[in-house]
């Protein structure tokens, strides 16, 4: 995935240069409407697996646009591990944990433990966990669930529910929050 230049720069180095230059020179984000006030005119992602090692950090959005190659890879990024199947995920899941990881104020990267799920993983785990929904938003690429090392459920399920975009299920057992883009509602898990 990393295609390099005639002068030996993989495509990915560029869109880091082009991400680390739109950070710094970005506007202020306190103008922006609805739920992704902290948006702004850039909208930027960080997480990691702790299940394959990978870690995205990049700007996906500038000045009303969506970079293509960004979200592409944030879509690999989020793939079910287990079955390494990709789905488009939902602008607007990502949008959510966007905007919730600026209002949260850190610099810390979201730690992924699900994103797409295949419905072969989903049966799988619902066989294990009367936790995990038969129709599963993670099944269509709608939903994510994360952890903060630096920042507890509650603190992030209230920045998430701040959107008001979506649903947010707090799991304090499991330290992780759920986020998706589906009706907005709040549960405890």
């Amino acid at each position: 995935m990393a295609e390099t230049t005639g002068t030996g720069i993989s495509r990915r180095s560029l869109l880091g240069v082009f991400a680390a230059t739109a950070v710094t020179a970005a506007p202020t984000f306190s103008n922006a409407a609805g739920f992704l006030r902290g948006g702004g005119d850039i909208r930027r992602i960080r997480m990691y697996s702790g299940r394959t090692g990978e870690r995205v950090d990049m700007v996906y959005w500038i000045d009303g646009q969506y970079i293509k190659d960004a979200v592409k890879e944030i879509n690999h990024f989020m793939r079910d591990w287990r079955t390494d199947d990709v789905k488009e995920i939902d602008l607007r899941t990502i949008d959510i944990m966007a905007a919730s990881h600026n209002l949260l104020d850190v610099n810390e990267p979201y730690m992924l433990l699900s994103g797409y799920r295949s419905p072969k993983t989903n049966a799988m785990l619902r066989s294990r966990s009367r936790g995990v929904a038969k129709n599963s938003l993670h099944m269509r690429g709608q939903a994510a669930d994360l952890r903060l090392a630096s920042r507890s459920v509650s603190q992030m399920a209230k920045a998430a529910e701040a959107c008001r975009a979506g649903g947010v299920g707090k799991y304090q057992r499991s330290n992780f929050v759920h986020m998706d883009c589906g009706v907005v509602r709040t549960w405890r898990g």
